[in-house]
């Protein structure tokens, strides 16, 4: 690794410092160095930062013992890089119990035995650190160029992590989203590996501290980021934790141009799907596609690949001022989408439009768990945490099949979910938990649903429009209640005497047998039929992707 930092060992080759001694703490010499402050009380905790170095005339080091070696552990504590003294004074010397502890603690102690200005000190020190940081931003401006250069080569990335290997003599490691491996030296392979399966462990990407230990070897990590999510990490091994920022900026900036060569790439993925989409957005509309086209798209049939379809439902923004500025939106929508699904274990095809994207999630299972939503809910906690382009945004899921044919029926479910979610009527983003929802539907779309209702509470209906009544609101809570009537009539606000007067009131309207097992059963479906057509309004046409 070059060295552009001030370190201890630097500054004692300096003229400045020509004639100190370094007394202790010898292997403290790499101690970096960030600025110089003059000390001479006891009292210090809040006066340093850190990586200073602390110039004294030893007014400290002429207490008792205890407080002399006190002094030393709470400068070393507070990451002071080293300590210098003027003993001008023969007949003052520096205990060899304080000497000890700094050898120990690999803290320098460098002494001056004669008089020495600290104004001179600390301006040349001052300019060294200044030159040092004029070096470090030229010297990471280089980098950040060298790096955007490979990055618009063939094989970049790789060749992005041979320059943090030349540039810093340790591994090199990125870790994508992606199976794809990326290492240099070639002897990393087997630290690719484990770091992998580490962050498999650990759940991915998105939780990965700024340092990573495997093996007794410790990495340096920073995110490569996407559009609205983290692609990789890029891992540099160290034999210890990075103390200055600079190393940090460096990774950075190499993050970055690989990101710039991942975001390249994928777009190119993306601008080649048009064909998928074209193909997705037949089959979920029922036009005919050619089965060879489709067999180039859509992953291989077998007996344990199934699917289902997952529609979602964006909040309608202003209009895109040009046709490109809509492309490259569902481009990046795409890029994300695509991802997270990948992420998952799942094989999506996908078709976009401007206010709505609907994914054909294909996924490997045994028989037994395909219907299961258990494989889905991982993928609906993230979507919880979507970017900003999907906030507010509606999603539903289909039931599973397997046959392609049934593509178009499963996309109608996911459209159902997000319609009984605009009215409120249900809140599950899965077809199959819509419970009686689905008759409804299937009655509503047959023009029997009016019908339903006005058999079973037509009558009821119109003796409370006529009398001004709240009948069918008992009916509901009664129903609700399971016909346990003191129950009913707290909930209602009401005595209960009324709530029997109530009662009657129904039986004449509905028959005395309304709570009969199938009669009530009849009532509840009506019940939540009522409600379905109270809520909606003129069903809304499929949207055109």
């Amino acid at each position: 690794m070059k060295n552009i930092e001030l370190t201890v060992r630097d500054i004692l080759e300096r003229e400045s410092f020509r004639k100190a001694q370094l007394a202790a703490g010898a292997s403290g010499l790499s101690r970096k160095i960030r600025w110089s402050h003059i000390l001479e009380v006891r009292e210090f905790e809040s006066l340093i930062n850190g990586g200073e170095l602390i110039l004294t005339t030893g007014i400290s080091m002429a207490l008792d013992l205890e407080t002399q070696l006190s002094y030393i552990r709470k400068l070393n504590e507070l990451g002071a890089s080293a300590l210098c003294i003027e003993l001008s004074d023969p007949s003052r010397q520096i205990a060899p119990d304080v000497l000890e502890l700094a050898d120990k603690l690999g803290f320098p102690i460098i002494v001056f035995k004669e008089v020495i200005r600290f104004v001179d000190i600390t301006h040349d020190l001052h300019t060294a650190l200044i030159n040092r940081h004029h070096k470090m931003i030229s010297e990471l401006d280089r980098l950040s160029g060298r790096f955007i250069e490979l990055s618009l080569t063939s094989n970049g990335i790789l060749k992005i992590l041979q320059e943090l290997h030349s540039y810093f003599r340790r591994e090199a490691i990125f870790i994508t989203d992606r199976p794809a491996p990326y290492f240099y030296p070639s002897e990393a392979k087997e630290s690719e590996a484990l770091l992998r399966a580490r962050l498999d462990a650990d759940g991915g990407l998105e939780d990965t501290g700024r340092y990573v230990e495997i093996a007794a070897r410790r990495y340096a990590s920073v995110p490569v980021r996407g559009p609205g999510q983290i692609w990789g990490r890029l891992f540099l091994g160290m034999d210890e934790p990075l103390r200055e920022d600079f190393y940090f900026l460096i990774l950075d900036r190499a993050s970055l141009a690989i990101s710039q060569v991942l975001l390249r790439n994928r777009t190119v993925e993306e601008r080649k799907q048009n064909l998928e989409d074209k193909v997705v957005r037949n089959l979920i509309t029922d036009r005919h596609v050619d089965p060879d086209t489709i067999r180039s798209v859509l992953p291989a049939h077998s007996r344990n690949m199934y699917y289902r379809a997952f529609s979602i439902r964006l909040e309608p923004n202003a209009p895109f001022p040009s046709q490109d500025l809509l492309e490259e939106e569902l481009v990046h929508r795409a890029l994300f989408i695509r991802s997270l699904f990948q992420r998952h274990g799942f094989f999506p095809a996908i078709t976009s439009g401007e206010n709505e994207m609907t994914v054909i999630a294909f996924f490997i299972s045994e028989e037994q768990q395909s219907r299961s939503d258990d494989r889905f809910r991982p993928l609906i906690r993230d979507f919880r945490n979507m970017p900003p382009q999907f906030e507010n945004s509606r999603f539903g899921i289909s039931k599973t099949y397997q046959d392609l044919s049934d593509i178009r029926r499963a996309y109608r479910e996911t459209e159902d979910v997000i319609q009984l979610q605009k009215e409120g009527i249900a809140e599950s983003v899965f077809y199959g938990g819509l419970g009686i929802h689905r008759l409804l539907l299937l009655l509503k779309r047959s023009g029997e649903l009016e019908t339903y209702v006005d058999d079973y509470l037509g009558t009821l209906i119109e003796h409370d429009a006529r009398h001004e009544c709240r009948l069918f609101e008992t009916l509901v809570v009664y129903l609700e209640c399971g016909g346990a009537k003191k129950e009913a009539a707290e909930r209602l606000f009401i005595v209960r005497q009324t709530l029997y007067h109530r009662l009657g009131k129904l039986e004449g309207l509905l028959g005395p047998d309304f709570m009969e097992p199938a009669n009530r059963l009849a009532l509840e479906v009506a019940v939540q039929a009522y409600r379905m057509l109270e809520r909606n309004e003129p069903e809304e046409q499929l949207p055109v992707l």
